[in-house]
C-alpha cells in the first residue's frame, strides 16, 4: 500500500537495497512516479542521514531515508475576479505590484484566492501557457512580502524570462528593515539554503543546501533597527529572510525567522525594484514600487520612538 500524502515516511536501508539510486528506491517504496520523486528531491523533501539528497545518490546499508509527501495540490484552476495592480503590460509580459497577503499560486492548503486565479480571470490566455497550476509564473514572492513581480503572457515570453533568471541577469532590489544595527554598511551574505533539518516547513542555512548569495546596503539606522536594500543574486525560497536571520539580524516582524511586532502584521520586506529585458524587444527596463502604507507607518512609528 502506498503511503498517504501529507505524511512523512522513514526508511532504513537493508542489504537488499544497498547500491540502489535514491530516486528509484523512493519511487518503489512510496509507489509514486520517478518524475514526482525528482520534484520531491528538487524541493528538498527527501533526506539521507539528515542531509539533502541528489537523484544519483547510491544508497548504503544503514542509511536513513526520510521522505516528506505533501498533500495533493488542486487539479484545476477557476478564474476569480480579484483586483490586480498592473504597473506595466504588453503582449508578452505583465509587471504586477503584489499586495501583502496574496499567495502567488495554488498549492496544498491554498486552492483558491491566489494571484494565478486573478491572472486567468483578467488575462485568460495565461491559463493555457503550459497546462500547469502556475501558468506564467517565473518567480514568486512570499505571501506576506509585497512588491513587484513579472508574469509571462505566452510560452515564448515565459522561456525568455526564465532564461534571464537562470543567467542571473534580472535586477531585484528589496526594501527591508532588520533587527539591530547591521555592520558593515555594505556587504554580502553567502550561505547555502535548504530545508531545515528540524522543521521541514522552514528553510535554513545548511551545509548541503543550494548556493545562495544576497548583497545589501544600509540606508539608515532607526532606533534599534537597520533599514537596508537587499539584492538577492540567487532565488532560493525565503532567501532574504533566512540569510538575515542567520547572521542575527532577522527581518522586522517576521513570525517564522524572527519575531512578531505589534507595529506590523507581517515581515518588513518589499520588492521595490525589478529590472529585466522585455521579451518583445530585448530592451532592458526597470520598474519601481513605492513602500506600501503599512510599512511606511511602521517606519514612522519607529522614528517617532527614536525622537522621543
Amino acid at each position: 500500500m502506498s503511503p498517504i500524502t501529507g505524511t512523512t515516511e522513514h526508511y532504513e536501508i537493508t542489504p537488499e537495497s544497498a547500491g540502489d539510486r535514491i530516486d528509484s528506491y523512493v519511487a518503489q517504496r512510496c509507489g509514486i512516479s520517478r518524475a514526482r520523486v525528482q520534484k520531491l528531491l528538487s524541493d528538498d523533501q527527501v533526506t539521507v542521514n539528515g542531509l539533502q539528497a541528489k537523484a544519483s545518490y547510491r544508497l548504503n546499508i544503514g542509511d536513513r531515508v526520510v521522505v516528506s509527501l505533501p498533500p495533493p495540490a488542486p487539479t484545476r484552476l477557476v478564474p476569480e475576479n480579484i483586483p490586480l495592480k498592473i504597473i506595466y503590460e504588453d503582449s508578452d509580459v505583465l509587471v504586477i505590484d503584489k499586495p501583502a497577503g496574496l499567495v502567488v499560486h495554488p498549492a496544498a492548503g491554498q486552492c483558491t484566492g491566489t494571484l494565478v486565479h486573478a491572472l486567468i480571470a483578467h488575462y485568460p490566455e495565461i491559463g493555457s501557457i503550459d497546462g500547469s497550476l502556475r501558468p506564467g509564473i517565473v518567480h514568486r514572492l512570499d505571501k506576506d512580502t509585497s512588491g513587484l513581480m513579472m508574469v509571462a503572457r505566452n510560452s515564448a515570453a515565459q522561456a525568455s524570462l526564465s532564461r534571464q533568471i537562470k543567467e542571473r541577469s534580472i535586477t531585484k532590489v528589496y526594501d527591508a528593515l532588520v533587527e539591530g544595527h547591521l555592520t558593515p554598511e555594505r556587504g554580502a551574505i553567502e550561505a547555502p539554503i535548504g530545508r531545515s533539518l528540524r522543521d521541514r516547513k522552514r528553510m535554513a542555512v545548511v551545509s548541503a543546501g543550494r548556493e545562495a548569495r544576497t548583497q545589501y546596503r544600509v540606508v539608515k539606522y532607526i532606533n534599534a533597527y537597520t533599514l537596508l536594500e537587499a539584492t538577492p543574486e540567487t532565488g532560493r525560497t525565503h532567501q532574504i529572510r533566512v540569510h538575515f536571520s542567520a547572521i542575527g539580524h532577522s527581518i522586522f516582524g517576521d513570525p517564522v525567522y524572527g519575531r512578531r511586532s505589534p507595529l506590523l502584521k507581517r515581515q518588513f520586506l518589499h520588492a521595490r525594484l525589478l529590472g529585466f529585458k522585455l521579451p518583445s524587444s530585448s530592451e532592458y527596463t526597470e520598474f519601481a514600487s513605492e513602500l506600501p502604507p503599512d510599512l511606511r507607518e511602521a517606519l514612522e512609528n519607529l522614528t517617532a520612538e527614536d525622537i522621543s
